[in-house]
């Protein structure tokens, strides 16, 4: 059974997550989403509500494939959570050439770290490219509409969130 590692901070999930999830699944016979879980950030949903959003969006797009799918917390090195999980692939998003460099500087570390870990990189489809967390938080705390960036599940969350209800 090959199992997959897909880490991030999911705060909240975007379309853009959602295609580098299908992508992981095509890849895996089980998929980890783990939720980096880091005691100085003060994240806008908890654990709890990121992983609730996480999951409904899995039985919602994915079905046949929900069942595959598990929602893990971690603090340690990703690499260690992937070891934790069982994972012999790593999956990372990129968007960019900014988010290659990166990641490719990653991937050889995590490779140094964990030789029985591959990662493995899935590209952003163009309709989701400049789709970030960090931006949908911003507009939707300045009153935007970020519809075309989540879910539906998530845009009622961030709508709910931010009025206080």
């Amino acid at each position: 059974m090959r199992i997959a590692f897909y880490p991030g901070s999911f705060d909240p999930m975007t379309n853009g997550h959602i295609h580098v999830l299908e992508q992981s699944l095509a890849l895996c016979d089980r998929l980890v989403v783990g939720i980096g879980v880091h005691p100085g950030k003060t994240p806008m949903f908890s654990f709890d509500e990121r992983a609730a959003m996480i999951t409904d969006v899995v039985k919602a797009q994915f079905p046949q494939r929900a069942g595959d799918v598990s929602v893990v917390s971690f603090q340690n090195l990703v690499v260690e959570a992937a070891q934790d999980a069982g994972a012999t692939v790593l999956v990372r998003g990129l968007r960019d050439g900014t988010d290659l460099d990166y990641e490719m500087q990653m991937a050889g570390m995590n490779r140094a770290m964990a030789p029985g870990i591959t990662t493995v990189f899935a590209p952003a489809c163009p309709e989701s490219r400049h789709i970030t967390a960090t931006l949908v938080r911003q507009i939707a705390k300045m009153g935007g509409d970020v519809t075309p960036f989540v879910p539906a599940v998530v845009h009622q969350a961030l709508k709910a969130r931010l009025s206080g209800t």
